[in-house]
């Protein structure tokens, strides 16, 4: 990439973020009545249903609070933040039964739905750690620390959780290891978690170990328990996104322990292996599911093209290029990028569709449910932002 590039694509990213993505979540998903945050909007950010999902609370909170910590200290974003951990913290814990936070609440927070597994409580651990950050307040830490660890005791002590599958063939996702991995690195650089290097060294280690198949040329998304290919339509699932978001929080990890070379070889292959799985020659753009042996998938909405998978192959890219300086990866940056950009963002109403058909018509108009909110795409453009800025002035991205 050249310098001209380097700079357009950071300016997309950084006012796409401040001036675009995030006065739409500001002026739309603010619920000054009951608290916390409405993500289920249509175009235009009026409402479509006013439950709201613990996930959504908890990562636009997150991102409040590391856009008050890492790009300007402007106290609206701090007191949305503390706006969205207070109702996390009245509203998203199950006090009555076992602790575990809740999946979906209605709007003024009582409970709809718990689900078996606690991503919850690792979307909380990323909120608080970056509110602890911007407000100096221990007992933010101290709280952040605490759902981390819960949510690895829950997902690696046997009997704790209750297992998708029975034993007949009991399986297991790369889901846990790869949000640990961004979990430990969110709260090792915003609170100094001393526990975070070894849970991202285990993990990382169980991807390679289990998931990541050199033989096959792929990363499976779902094993058994020592990494066995189940030959069955849920066994040959793969979910390239989910691959490729892995693998740029190994690239990322590698940035940050001074390029290891290892874990760039790791993520630079878990990248190949998917781009080439998951990239759509025909229509362009990363498709959601493909079978490992190219049969059929049974998802129906295998071949639709999803705006997260494409906000994580944008920083993957990004990051491998960056990384490696091969021009293979600049190429795939560019392609995966000007593919969104021409499809997904809403010139209008502003903010980005969701979900497309294969060739790239839009499916549903919607900007956010209880799935989508002010997560993956806002997190893509600040982090490409940023990766950018730190390359083209020799800054060094990790604190």
């Amino acid at each position: 990439m050249d310098a001209q590039r380097l700079d357009e694509l950071l300016r997309i990213y950084r006012d796409g973020l401040l001036d675009d993505t995030l006065p739409f979540w500001l002026r739309h998903g603010v619920d000054r009545e009951f608290g916390g945050f409405l993500t289920c909007v249509n175009r235009d950010g009026s409402p479509i249903d006013t439950d709201k999902g613990v996930w959504q609370q908890c990562r636009f909170t997150w991102l409040l609070g590391e856009l008050y910590n890492t790009v300007a200290k402007q106290e609206e974003w701090l007191e949305l933040a503390r706006h969205g951990i207070e109702f996390i913290e009245r509203h998203a814990f199950d006090r009555a039964d076992d602790g575990r936070m809740f999946f979906h609440l209605t709007r003024d927070g009582r409970p709809v739905r718990k689900r078996r597994y606690n991503f919850s409580e690792s979307f909380a651990a990323i909120a608080f750690a970056e509110f602890a950050k911007a407000t100096g307040d221990e007992r933010y830490r101290d709280r952040a620390i605490e759902l981390f660890e819960s949510f690895v005791a829950y997902n690696t002590t046997p009997g704790a959780s209750v297992p998708k599958f029975t034993a007949e063939r009991p399986s297991k996702g790369i889901g846990f290891p790869m949000i640990t991995i961004g979990t430990a690195q969110q709260l090792r650089d915003a609170v100094g978690y001393e526990g975070a290097t070894e849970w991202i060294d285990r993990s990382i280690d169980e991807i390679r170990r289990d998931f990541v198949k050199p033989d096959l040329g792929v990363v499976m998304e779902t094993v058994g328990p020592n990494g066995e290919v189940h030959d069955h339509f849920d066994g040959r699932m793969l979910n390239p996104g989910h691959a490729i978001e892995g693998a740029w929080f190994i690239l990322h990890e590698a940035r940050c322990r001074h390029n290891d070379a290892g874990l760039i070889r790791l993520g630079t292959s878990m990248l190949d292996w998917m781009w080439e799985r998951g990239w759509d020659e025909e229509f362009g753009g990363i498709l959601y599911f493909r079978d490992l042996r190219g049969l059929p998938v049974q998802e129906y909405w295998h071949d639709m093209k999803f705006w997260w998978p494409q906000n994580e192959t944008i920083i993957a890219t990004l990051l491998a290029w960056s990384l490696t300086g091969d021009a293979k990866y600049a190429d795939w940056h560019r392609r995966v990028h000007d593919w969104a950009y021409a499809r997904f963002p809403d010139p209008e109403h502003g903010e980005w569709f969701g979900y497309l058909h294969r060739d790239g018509r839009l499916s549903v108009p919607l900007k956010g449910n209880l799935w989508k909110g002010p997560f993956h795409l806002p997190r893509m453009q600040l982090t490409c932002w940023k990766l950018l800025e730190a390359a083209t002035a020799d800054m060094v991205i990790c604190p």
